[in-house]
């Protein structure tokens, strides 16, 4: 008798869906503060009068949160959409996230009018505008963080610097069981 032989599979077969669901966590997230960060960086004292509209860091911190911002927004994104350390960079951008959804609730509180200047400008509008913009702000930003702790639970995704560097095969590793075990890196045991 002859051994059967394995039927022919596609690059994408054999991958766990979390996988997929990962690859599309980490190009959203990663996508969206990698254009913030851009959008910024050409105007770092626009970013500067952003984070003082806050009022939550003391004054003389914000000129550093307001240059350092941006720059460290292009780099985890980067290292996000590129899967690069995934459960790190996934936790940093939900921690992200979250002193995001932080500062706009707090400000909304407190009744402060702004533009959140998460992708630039920023700056004191208009108090139908800022209460209308807040929900959605808030709302977003609670979906971004989903996206990090969705990355920081299933670090394993399709396509990641992650897989090339660590060896980590998701044909290898189909099964969730797997695709789980931080400590294996999607080796199985004979």
């Amino acid at each position: 008798m002859t051994a059967a032989q394995p039927p022919v599979r596609h690059a994408w077969a054999g991958r766990p869906w979390t996988a997929w669901v990962g690859l599309a966590a980490r190009l959203i997230l990663g996508g969206v503060i990698f254009v913030a960060g851009a959008l910024k960086v050409g105007a770092i004292g626009e970013s500067i009068l952003a984070v003082r509209a806050f009022r939550i860091l003391p004054y003389e911190l914000t000129s550093v949160v307001g240059t350092i911002l941006p720059f460290a927004e292009i780099l985890l994104g980067l290292l996000i959409m590129a899967g690069v350390f995934t459960r790190l960079t996934g936790i940093l951008g939900a921690l992200l996230m979250l002193a995001f959804t932080i500062a706009i609730i707090s400000a909304w509180s407190r009744g402060l009018t702004l533009d959140c200047g998460c992708f630039g400008g920023g700056g004191v509008i208009s108090q139908e505008e800022a209460f209308a913009a807040y929900p959605w702000d808030i709302a977003r930003d609670i979906g971004l963080m989903a996206c990090g702790v969705w990355l920081a639970i299933f670090p394993r995704t399709a396509f990641s610097v992650d897989n090339w560097i660590f060896g980590v095969s998701h044909a290898d590793a189909s099964d969730e069981d797997a695709s789980l075990d931080p400590v294996s890196l999607g080796t199985k045991e004979s």
